[in-house]
């Protein structure tokens, strides 16, 4: 609430004296009662036509803040200065333009040049809109307005990684579930949900924001440009659609917030034993300690939680951050404000009825949830194709094969490998998994994730008319003994841990890359000590080159076993009326065997990873697969 002391007379001659609307006495008692003063919310500075022979004097007011008293203005503007000019101006500027909300909320993150807006507005009918007597802003649409801000302390109290997201997303007026850009920068995380989320326990934040000005749009009918809605692309064009959003960004700016912030952000990390309470009466003593007069300084002091797994983030926006004291960098708000927050409004919800639409919002979602880097958002929406494994449990025989053995102690059950070849010709592979099959449970096999089609970058090099020659099978020696690892017992089973990559490709290599489109288990006998080995089946991608590999030794996701929604796994117990003894036994192999299913998908930034090695391994007495992935360049 902002205090206004009136004068009504003077009020009355300069509205006739400016040549503004005519105000009669009937209407000006029912804009300012008789008392001279008088409590109102925030009000819309009007635009005002500038002519050589009009004065432009505004209102003469006072305004002071209730909520802060050591912020007193006796102007509803503080003595305008260059840098707030220029925020003003660069703020009107940001209007209507694209952004993309992955972004920090900075102006400069802003789609195009200045000015370049993607909706229509008034432009032809500009005015000039005064905001003090020396401070005129030139030449601003009249779907544009001003209002003068308030500065008050907020506090959001512990609550979770989600509730957290939603209220940023609230405050900048986004509908979107997902955790973006300003919460993302302001809490340090990374971006991805599912790694922020599980390590995070608990969130807070308290702080003091200065609101001098917010600039607006007033039309709640936006319009795109023409431009724009022929921009769409019609169909899933995954280059065409990460261009849309690289130019034009995901959302369009409605009104910016200028002024200063001093906030303090906690971060309780999942390890830490700390009660709500507890992180509610902490937030609360540093609050006091920075926020106070006379006490604060930058720092919070001693730190009595710093051991407990809680990160206590400071950030300032707007003023000079090199003004320690509290009290002190208030008073430097208006000598160089800032933007503080920032609204918006989703492109797709003014592009109903444009053909194409529904793909550009599903490219627009897949963005905002994973936040691949806009230079990979093209191969990144490319690989947004369905993905099954390979074989298909149709497929799998019924009748039991006849199949080698592994024995990991002298009374323990045998764990029989399948030694099927699994191929999937020209679909790319991004994951493998054990598994276990058979009646009994007691069959280990390997499977292939892969695509059910080709995504449109590998056309132009691995189409059926492409020729890439004959795949290669490739594997361990089977005289190499220095990868053999015992899964149990020395005198029993062991495991050749050797990584099967095709060596003759290297990352630059120009004439093509080869990846993984074949698996296949297999032992060697050497009695007791008989031994698992892998190998693998590669195929060759001309006119690509390796940008990057990595050994993934963490699964993405949890087991397929512990999913509720996986159809496919092959791990699961059998049916309630097996024998059992059977399922003795299966309980056994199941812990012998590490059946998770390894893979990278869109969670896994950049998000268009494909398996181009992998090697089996032991750990803590299980059968375990490792995966090699890398990225292409293509």
């Amino acid at each position: 609430m902002i205090v206004i002391k009136v004068k009504r007379t003077s009020l009355l001659k300069k509205r006739r004296r400016t040549g503004r609307t005519k105000a009669t006495q009937s209407n000006l008692n029912l804009l300012y009662p008789t008392s001279q003063e008088l409590q109102v919310p925030c009000c819309c500075w009007t635009h005002k036509t500038v002519t050589q022979n009009q004065s432009t004097q505004p209102i003469s007011c006072s305004f002071f803040c209730s909520s802060h008293p050591h912020i007193s203005m006796e102007n509803p503007t503080p003595t305008p200065s260059d840098s707030l000019t220029s925020t003003l101006c660069n703020s009107i500027q940001a209007l209507g333009r694209g952004f993309d909300v992955t972004s920090d909320f900075r102006l400069l993150y802003c789609k195009g040049a200045p000015g370049s807006r993607l909706v229509y507005l008034d432009e032809e009918h500009a005015t000039d809109l005064v905001l003090s007597r020396t401070l005129v802003l030139p030449n601003v649409p009249s779907d544009i307005c001003c209002f003068p801000g308030q500065s008050s302390m907020e506090k959001i109290p512990v609550c979770t990684f989600h509730e957290m997201a939603k209220c940023f997303n609230e405050k900048s007026g986004l509908a979107e579930k997902f955790p973006l850009g300003s919460f993302n920068s302001m809490f340090n995380f990374t971006g991805s949900c599912i790694v922020d989320a599980p390590a995070t326990k608990s969130l807070a934040m308290v702080g003091y924001f200065i609101r001098l000005f917010e600039v607006k749009l007033t039309n709640p009918n936006l319009v795109l440009n023409e431009e724009i809605r022929r921009s769409v692309p019609h169909s899933w064009d995954p280059a065409s659609l990460a261009s849309f959003i690289e130019n034009y960004g995901t959302h369009i700016v409605t009104s910016a917030t200028i002024g200063g912030r001093d906030v303090i952000y906690v971060r309780q990390h999942q390890s830490s034993s700390l009660s709500a309470s507890d992180i509610e009466n902490y937030v609360k003593d540093i609050g006091d300690d920075r926020f106070h007069d006379g006490k604060n300084i930058s720092g919070p002091g001693p730190l009595k939680y710093k051991e407990k797994d809680v990160t206590v983030i400071f950030r300032r926006r707007g003023g000079n951050d090199l003004e320690q004291n509290h009290s002190k960098w208030v008073e430097t708000v208006k000598l160089a404000p800032d933007i503080i927050n920032m609204t918006f409004t989703p492109i797709v919800s003014l592009l109903e009825g444009v053909p194409g639409v529904n793909h550009l919002t599903r490219a627009i979602d897949l963005y905002l949830e994973y936040k691949p880097p806009i230079e990979d958002l093209q191969y990144f929406l490319d690989f947004q194709i369905a993905r099954v494994w390979a074989p298909e449990q149709s497929n799998l025989q019924r009748k039991e094969p006849v199949c080698p053995s592994l024995q990991f102690s002298l009374m323990g059950p045998k764990l029989f490998v399948s030694s099927d070849q699994v191929t999937v010709g020209r679909k790319p592979v991004t994951g493998l998994r054990l598994g276990l099959e058979g009646n009994k449970q007691n069959r280990l096999a390997i499977h292939l994730q892969h695509f059910v089609s080709l995504p449109k970058n590998l056309l132009p090099h691995w189409d059926t008319h492409v020729a890439i020659g004959a795949p290669k099978w490739q594997g361990p020696e089977e005289q190499d003994s220095r990868w053999f690892e015992p899964i149990k017992w020395k005198n029993f089973s062991h495991v050749s841990t050797a990584p099967i990559e095709y060596t003759e490709t290297s990352i630059g290599d120009l004439s093509g890359v080869h990846i993984v489109t074949g698996a296949q288990l297999g032992v060697w006998d050497f009695g007791a000590k008989n031994v698992l080995h892998l190998k693998l089946l590669f195929s060759k991608v001309p006119g690509c080159t390796i940008r990057r590999s990595v050994w993934d030794h963490n699964p993405s996701t949890p087991s397929a076993a512990q999913r509720p929604d996986s159809s496919s796994s092959l791990t699961k117990k059998g049916s309630d009326d097996k024998k059992e003894d059977t399922s003795t036994h299966i309980g056994k192999l199941a812990k012998i065997v590490d059946t998770t299913e390894m893979f990278k998908g869109p969670q896994d930034i950049p998000g268009h990873w494909l398996v181009t090695g992998a090697k089996l391994g032991v750990e803590k007495g299980k059968i375990v697969l490792r995966i090699k992935y890398s990225l292409l360049n293509y």
